[in-house]
């Protein structure tokens, strides 16, 4: 990308009705509402698996962070098959690994050490979307 990226795509996975499909959607709102409003964007994953023009313009025109919450990567896989490397890939497990003490409990809504492990991990994620929106190895 030669330009300087206004915008950083951060594509959580779905994972409907698992812990850590939870805590990468939350991860993703964190960086979208509170860590980096207005330089995080974020689009529905179902709209790129259909191909919708949007969306897949949405991530081949800007760096993409995917957040996985299982091995079966899904966001990630997603995105290479619009023809895009994403920037950054993670799994949202690693999170937690990283701080057992918060283990992160819920499927619809995480419960208070999952809501804190998001913030957390949202926090260590600002400076990767720091780097690749001023233009940082896509």
């Amino acid at each position: 990308m030669s330009q300087k990226a206004k915008k950083v795509v951060v594509l959580p996975c779905s994972g409907i009705g698992k812990v850590y499909g939870a805590l990468a959607r939350e991860t993703a709102y964190e960086l979208m509402d509170r860590v980096r409003p207005g330089v995080v964007v974020t689009t529905c994953l179902p709209l790129l698996v259909i191909e919708d023009s949007e969306a897949k313009q949405l991530v081949t025109a800007n760096p993409v962070i995917t957040i996985d919450g299982c091995p079966k990567s899904c966001a990630q896989k997603s995105v290479e098959a619009q023809g895009v490397t994403p920037a950054q890939s993670f799994q949202a497990i690693n999170f937690y690994k990283a701080h057992k003490d918060l283990k992160p409990d819920g499927i619809a809504e995480l419960d208070e050490n999952g809501r804190r492990l998001a913030a957390i991990a949202a926090d260590e994620l600002a400076r990767v979307v720091d780097d690749l929106a001023a233009g940082g190895v896509r």
